[in-house]
């Protein structure tokens, strides 16, 4: 055999050798926001926030019933009104989208700080998890779920965390 050939058997074991090691790799997929908010932390941290903001939303359900009932008032006596008469019932709705919109942003804003602080709370619960799935199930290679264009469902490990998460959470509460 000549070199060239001796290369080319060479290359092409080693080919061979890598796509036998790839076939034994053991992949997961994971989507880490998703494991994070359907974990019991988070549906603690979820109804805690409906009863912060319960007064919120009664007061926005309402604030929404009186522009319902301002468009519908406005809607039947349009023909009949005054040009004073719409001027104030305009400036009514407005105030009042106004306020709601003051709410809405209102517990937009908290909502947003609410989650950022559950995610920073819960980033070294999360590794933990990730680290003891990963053992449990002899994982090689964890890849992101929003950055894999496709991958089959049964290489799908959120579940799996979501459920060391809890896990790991009733451990630390019964302790």
């Amino acid at each position: 055999m000549n070199t060239r050939q001796i290369l080319l058997v060479g290359l092409a074991l080693a080919f061979f050798a890598q796509g036998a090691v790839a076939q034994d790799t053991k992949i997961g997929v994971l989507n880490a926001l998703q494991a994070l908010f359907n974990s019991d932390s988070a549906q603690v941290v979820q109804t805690e926030l409906e009863q912060d903001f319960a007064l919120d939303e009664a007061r926005a359900t309402e604030l929404t019933e009186q522009l319902q009932t301002l468009q519908s008032e406005y809607q039947q006596n349009e023909a009949v009104m005054t040009e004073d008469e719409i001027r104030r019932m305009n400036a009514n709705a407005q105030d009042l989208q106004v306020q709601l919109q003051l709410i809405q942003e209102r517990v937009q804003q908290a909502l947003q700080e609410k989650n950022q602080q559950f995610l920073a709370s819960m980033q070294n619960e999360l590794a933990a998890a990730v680290t003891d799935v990963v053992a449990e199930g002899g994982f090689d290679l964890i890849l992101n779920a929003d950055t894999a264009p496709y991958f089959a469902p049964v290489l799908d490990i959120t579940a799996r965390v979501t459920a060391k998460l809890n896990e790991r959470a009733a451990a630390a509460s019964s302790n």
